[in-house]
């Protein structure tokens, strides 16, 4: 938060402004042979940051960006370096896409059956048929 002063002694909170986050793991994968030259090159690019890598070749890292267009920009510069065998996105996170999620349960609250939130339900009973996206 940035306090701002005026000339009467009274200050005003300004808060800052938050833009909405996109963030993703991405796995890359080289020969172990080539895993020092990769990781050199991964760790100094300024489109992603570096957590762990491991004998095999497998380097884990993370890309944020403002929205989905700008990581698959990121995801593409990390499969462009040499050496570099695959590098796809493991797990996804748009903080956009929650909050769409988000209000569509919220409105659709009246379509949930009562049955899921009855505490005496039993897992086994449930039936799981796939994505529930657009379900409700």
């Amino acid at each position: 938060m940035k306090v701002t002063f005026n000339s009467f002694s009274q200050f005003t909170a300004i808060e800052p402004k938050i833009e909405p986050m996109n963030l993703s793991s991405i796995v890359i994968q080289t020969k172990p042979e080539n895993l020092n030259k990769v990781l050199q090159t991964v760790k100094s690019s300024p489109d992603c940051e570096y957590h762990i890598h491991d004998e095999k070749g497998r380097i884990i890292v993370t890309i944020e960006g403002k929205n989905t267009e700008e990581e698959i920009g990121k995801l593409k510069k990390l499969q462009a370096i040499p050496h570099v065998i695959t590098a796809e996105m493991a797990f996804a996170y748009s903080e956009d896409e929650l909050e769409q999620e988000r209000e569509k349960l919220e409105k659709s609250k009246d379509n949930i059956p009562e049955w899921l939130n009855d505490p005496d339900t039993k897992i086994r009973d449930i039936n799981y048929g796939g994505d529930l996206k657009g379900k409700f």
